[in-house]
């Protein structure tokens, strides 16, 4: 059974993991410890490749909920990883596919 340390050190590594995904695509992520979750942020500029928007997408596929913010100061990407243990989280992801 995995400790909660050990927990919060995976929830850190997947965010890492995104971070570095994201930067070797060409984006410049920010990782941010929010009460419920680690949040890795990305500006995504306009215009942006299809290969890199492709990758951007794979990435934010891998976390557990994620969205793209739009205004008119540019579009913003970003990736949450949930800090609820798996038995308090819910049980379907952002993207709708089951922890």
């Amino acid at each position: 059974m995995a400790t909660e340390e050990h927990l919060v050190a995976a929830r850190s590594n997947r965010a890492d993991h995104i971070a570095a995904r994201l930067s070797a695509a060409g984006f410049t992520p920010r990782v941010r410890h929010r009460k419920g979750c680690i949040c890795v942020e990305t500006e995504v500029p306009d215009p942006v490749s299809a290969e890199a928007w492709r990758e951007l997408l794979k990435v934010l596929g891998t976390a557990d909920s994620f969205g793209l913010i739009t205004s008119g100061s540019g579009r913003i990407a970003w990736a949450a990883i949930s800090k609820d243990t798996p038995a308090t989280a819910g049980a379907a992801r952002g993207h709708g596919h089951q922890l």
